[in-house]
């Protein structure tokens, strides 16, 4: 309810995602399918550094102290992680309808890129929401996510970026169904992570 509440957080993300796409149509205004590809994506890793991340380091010490007093740990962490990737769901979809609007629609397959859209905001939330967690508890916030971040996002990025490719043609990519359970085992790794290490920051 706390986060609901903040809604002016949720239009500045809104209003990024817009301008962020628009500045992308100034520029190139219809690219070939394999740059609207790697473009989606990295619009998407900006939306949920503003959208998840951001959400978590916000979090002043008073507020982290109610949350201490009335939840335990692996409640919180569950909630987060579940309360970010809703909203990234929502911030996936909306960029790509935004993308399609602005710089077209260049799918053979589109509900296949649907599917791998709101995969990939899930996986983008919940790496994101694990290392806001880590990063909350620290000095020299910023800094902390990207160090840890940069190992981990970037091959998830990639892995997503090959996959969405089955949408843009009819040819059968090779290793498809490995790729996604590769993305899908990262998922459950990331949640598993953040329920056993997350208690052991909740006590300091």
């Amino acid at each position: 309810m706390l986060e609901i509440r903040q809604q002016y957080s949720l239009y500045g993300v809104i209003l990024y995602v817009a301008s962020t796409i628009y500045i992308v149509y100034a520029s190139m205004h219809q690219p070939e399918n394999q740059v609207w590809n790697g473009l989606f994506w990295i619009v998407q890793l900006f939306v949920c550094v503003n959208a998840v991340a951001k959400a978590f380091l916000q979090e002043s010490r008073g507020r982290m102290l109610y949350f201490y007093s009335i939840a335990g740990a692996k409640d919180f962490v569950i909630s987060k992680l579940i309360f970010n990737l809703l909203l990234m769901l929502v911030m996936s979809l909306l960029s790509l309808g935004v993308f399609i609007i602005l710089l077209g629609n260049p799918f053979e397959f589109f509900w296949k890129f649907v599917g791998i859209c709101c995969l990939g905001g899930i996986s983008l939330s919940l790496v994101f929401t694990f290392l806001a967690a880590i990063a909350a508890k620290a000095q020299q916030q910023a800094a902390l996510m990207a160090i840890m971040g940069f190992p981990i996002i970037i091959p998830q990025l990639m892995l997503l970026m090959k996959i969405s490719e089955i949408a843009f043609s009819a040819v059968v990519q090779e290793g498809l169904w490995q790729m996604i359970f590769l993305l899908v085992g990262l998922d459950i790794m990331v949640i598993a992570l953040a329920v056993i290490l997350f208690p052991f920051l909740w006590k300091d």
